[in-house]
């Protein structure tokens, strides 16, 4: 199954892969932009060339991924029955791990609850390694495609000099403050 997202400045196709395994529907995300990266053209690691060097476009491939989130349980066709545990309509519960998953509260409620799409859905928000929080330079924000009431959630200062010195935008940060629960792997 095909859906289109708005990264930046273009319209991405993503691709969704569905297996049902142990009750659980399991839905998987396809585009160049993920799997590229580690076993095409760099044959490099996940988020970097290498350890501590973020890939340029990592928040355009993560706002993708939020974005195809989003979207699945709108394209998919999870009825219920022995292949799937659906349907899942408005009272579907996202849960986000990490920083790369920071940015589904803030579409969830910009581009679908504002427009009465998913009025009872909620975002768990899960912490795994607070270590890792997605800052980037402030003036990305505007690459989010979020509105400005958003950049309150995102404006972070610290006192390290990466990516860039003082004010950052800081995923998870955002992804605290605007899920429904936040949670963690361990006290």
């Amino acid at each position: 199954v095909l859906a289109e997202v708005r990264v930046g400045d273009s319209i991405e196709t993503v691709r969704f892969f569905h297996c049902y395994k142990r009750g659980v529907d399991r839905v998987f995300v396809d585009h160049p932009m993920f799997l590229e990266k580690v076993w095409g053209r760099t044959g490099s690691k996940i988020y970097g060339p290498k350890a501590g060097l973020d890939y340029k476009e990592n928040q355009l491939r993560f706002s993708l991924l939020c974005q195809a989130a989003l979207e699945a349980p709108r394209v998919l066709n999870l009825n219920n029955n022995k292949y799937f545990s659906g349907p899942y309509g408005e009272d579907v519960i996202f849960i986000g791990n990490d920083w790369h998953t920071a940015l589904l509260p803030c579409y969830l409620k910009t581009m679908y609850q504002s427009n009465g799409l998913y009025k009872n859905a909620k975002v768990a928000f899960c912490i795994h390694n607070i270590a890792y929080q997605g800052r980037f330079p402030f003036t990305d924000f505007s690459s989010l495609n979020l509105p400005d009431e958003f950049r309150g959630s995102f404006d972070f200062i610290d006192g390290y000099e990466l990516p860039v010195k003082g004010r950052k935008i800081n995923w998870m940060k955002a992804g605290i403050l605007e899920s429904d629960r936040v949670l963690t792997v361990s006290p």
